[in-house]
């Protein structure tokens, strides 16, 4: 762009009189430009909404779909942040160092764990001409070490081309308390509000603002819930709608769906339903009390997805009311398939179950009629996410297609004629950003800001929506997942399933021919070897070129030694800063430490959180109630150990209060509570958490989410005065912590 300073084109005399002014020419939207607004919803699969074949109700995104197209061979990455990478920049994840989660980061150039310079964003392009830029939700697309009150901010949304955000920057956030932030600083949640309602109604508002005080100017909204991504949580309502409806269980429901995809038009004639996947039972070998729980966790699945569609349609209404909506290009797409983390029977607090210790199906019928409330973690079983899937084969984190195959809606009344039809080309994440470029009538910069930019990888799909028919204009498009491979070639598909720690030369390789087999039913290796051989080394020269190597199939393994090279021994909080996310937490994980507080006490004495970290799922606290000081450690909703001191605290003077937990085996460890050096109290604690399994942050002075204990209601802020809460951390802990779900 041109530097008005440097570019003066009037003329400067001795005076004003003898001077001619210069103003460079604003920047102008591309003539007729449409708004646009791309939603991305979080592992919902392919079989999911209504339009899709479901039974769940999605009438607002249906109603997109029937004066839309729906797209029933557009894939994705089968992991979020790689998918948003590409959403957002129209290249691969990989060559954009994005290959997988952005904590999960190892430092070789695929895998970077933040948007590579040398690819603008969507927002970065779209500013540059005129177009307001709004981006609502989950982002994970900077490292988790960053999402502090600290920053670096380079990589929040503001430092990539938006102008405002509000949102969150991992997955897995509860919806009932989530983890927020607007703009560059961190904020608290208010009370009460599901996360998708209060997404919505902060998108609109940046809309209506917009409205009111530059009507001329476009905008850009990227809107990406935290739904249908575990915790399913959601108003108790929703969930009742579905009461018994799951009942069935999860082969009926599939082949339910296929039926209805089948007369939909959404898959081709003779598709056939993928075997189940090797980890979902028949639902007639579930014994009673495991049918009702994993319907029961269904139940809420479809209800939370429906609470999705409702706000959807409010945010859609808005558009409406406002006149918007016909020259709006609307994209609603899931950014991978649906989650099998829930394991063979879901579970109440998933955070627990995949990091730790897995929750059986008595935890679930204990917990039944707290599901999807703010008192559950819960996720639903894979048997309900291959249902999700249908009719393909294995889930997120895959590159079969139920990992990457995902629903497409693409809504623009104002150009889109065919309306509630199907298109069967196929097509990628990264041709989002190239068809938005093309109806806009903008080229993608050859360099951004004085860097070169790598080529827009994926090509506009503008061309399907006047015909049908068109061949696809895709040729080639590689997958990588965790070591998980796949290359589609001209309507072929060779694929490889790679279990972590085995040897990759040993993967076997599947082949489909996707033209004919939509759900990779005919596996024909072993009868086309030249051609699966020629997929192949065409994969390994795919990921020569975009940065998928080296192959790693670890998770958290990979960032171990990275975490701990991070970890100091001595932290130090004021009360009142901002919520420190869990990564940049002391990591107290099996190891001793040390809760030092400096307090003073009123002489009418005082109560509140001194430390808080983690929430009522896992997570520990230290307060004071009653006038005594309390330390809390929570191993789950149910298992929690407590001292309570001895005695009430001296008041009208500044007090220590000192709590030591000292390791005495593997996750094992006994807490002594000291006031001034005097302990008060004492309790072994048998189970701990690796702290990078919790979730909620750490607060000072308070407890601004979750609540860690049940004894009081947050935020419970101190009523005395804090000079500062010191944390020290002994080395006699493993390395790297343990490990950690991810936020996937």
């Amino acid at each position: 762009m041109t530097d008005p300073d440097l570019d003066f084109r009037g003329t400067i005399g001795r005076t004003y009189r003898e001077s001619v002014p210069w103003w460079p020419a604003p920047v102008r939207p591309p003539r007729g430009a449409p708004h646009v607004v791309v939603i991305v919803l979080d592992d919902v699969g392919f079989a999911d909404l209504g339009c899709y074949g479901s039974e769940i109700a999605t009438p607002a995104m249906d109603r997109l779909a029937a004066h839309g197209l729906r797209y029933n061979n557009f894939h994705v990455t089968s992991m979020c942040s790689p998918t948003r990478a590409c959403l957002l920049t129209g290249r691969n994840a990989h060559a954009v160092g994005v290959g997988i989660i952005t904590e999960w980061a190892t430092g070789f150039p695929g895998y970077r764990g933040r948007i590579t310079r040398r690819a603008a964003t969507l927002a970065e392009i779209l500013r540059d001409h005129a177009y307001a830029t709004f981006a609502v939700g989950k982002w994970h697309l900077a490292p988790l070490a960053e999402a502090t009150a600290a920053g670096p901010f380079d990589d929040w949304p503001l430092g990539r081309g938006f102008d405002r955000w509000y949102g969150f920057h991992g997955a897995l956030t509860d919806q009932w308390h989530p983890e927020l932030f607007e703009d560059n600083h961190v904020v608290d949640a208010p009370p009460g509000r599901h996360l998708s309602e209060l997404l919505v109604d902060r998108a609109i508002a940046y809309i209506r603002d917009l409205r009111s005080a530059a009507p001329e100017r476009p905008f850009f909204l990227y809107l990406a819930f935290g739904a249908c991504h575990w915790p399913h949580q959601v108003p108790a309502p929703y969930v009742a709608r579905y009461r018994g409806r799951y009942d069935v269980g999860w082969d009926a429901i599939r082949a339910e769906r296929l039926a209805r995809q089948l007369a939909l038009g959404v898959v081709p004639p003779g598709t056939a339903l993928a075997p189940r996947n090797p980890d979902v039972r028949a639902w007639a070998d579930l014994s009673a009390d495991e049918r009702r729980a994993c319907a029961r966790l269904q139940e809420v699945y479809a209800g939370f997805l429906e609470h999705t569609d409702a706000q959807v349609g409010r945010l859609v209404g808005v558009l409406e009311a406002m006149g918007l909506l016909e020259d709006t290009l609307l994209v609603l797409l899931s950014d991978n398939g649906a989650s099998p983390e829930g394991g063979p029977l879901g579970a109440v607090n998933a955070r627990k179950h995949l990091t730790y210790e897995p929750d059986s199906v008595d935890d679930v019928l204990r917990a039944l009629d707290r599901l999807g409330s703010e008192h559950a973690f819960n996720h639903y079983p894979t048997g309900w996410a291959q249902v999700s899937n249908t009719p393909l084969k294995w889930y997120k984190k895959d590159t079969h297609g139920g990992g990457v195959r995902a629903p497409l809606i693409v809504h623009w009344p104002a150009r889109i004629r065919d309306r509630g039809a199907v298109r069967p080309q196929f097509h990628h994440v990264i041709d989002v950003v190239p068809t938005v470029l093309d109806v806009l009538g903008i080229e993608a910069p050859a360099v951004y800001r004085g860097v070169p930019q790598l080529p827009i990888h994926g090509v506009s799909m503008a061309y399907t929506f006047d015909d049908p028919a068109a061949p696809t204009r895709r040729h080639t498009q590689h997958f990588e997942m965790l070591g998980d491979r796949a290359i589609w070639h001209r309507g072929w598909k060779a694929v490889a399933r790679h279990d972590k720690g085995t040897d990759f030369e040993q993967d076997r390789w599947e082949l489909y021919h996707l033209e004919q087999d939509f759900s990779e039913c005919h596996d024909l290796a072993a009868a086309e070897p030249a051609r699966l051989r020629e997929l192949v080394e065409r994969w390994w020269a795919e990921a020569g070129a975009y940065a998928v190597l080296p192959l790693d199939d670890r998770d958290y393994e990979r960032v171990a030694a990275d975490v701990a090279a991070r970890r100091r021994t001595r932290y130090v909080y004021y009360p009142g800063m901002a919520r420190i996310d869990r990564l940049s937490a002391p990591d107290v994980s099996d190891r001793s430490y040390t809760i030092h507080a400096e307090i003073d006490v009123p002489a009418e004495g005082a109560a509140g959180v001194l430390l808080a970290c983690g929430t009522r799922f896992a997570g520990y606290v230290l307060y004071v109630q009653d006038g005594r000081p309390v330390y809390e450690y929570a191993y789950s909703d149910r298992v929690r150990h407590c001292i309570r001191g001895d005695a009430p605290l001296p008041v009208g003077r500044p007090v220590t209060v000192r709590f030591e937990f000292r390791r005495t085996g593997p996750r094992a460890g006994r807490g002594t509570l000291f006031v001034d050096d005097r302990p008060v109290g004492s309790v072994d604690i048998p189970r701990t958490w690796p702290l990078h399994g919790t979730a909620g942050g750490l607060f000072c002075g308070r407890d601004g989410g979750v609540p860690v204990s049940h004894a009081y209601t947050p935020p419970f802020a101190f009523t005395g005065r804090i000079d500062r809460v010191v944390v020290e951390l002994a080395d006699d802990g493993p390395a790297g912590g343990g490990p950690d779900p991810g936020d996937d």
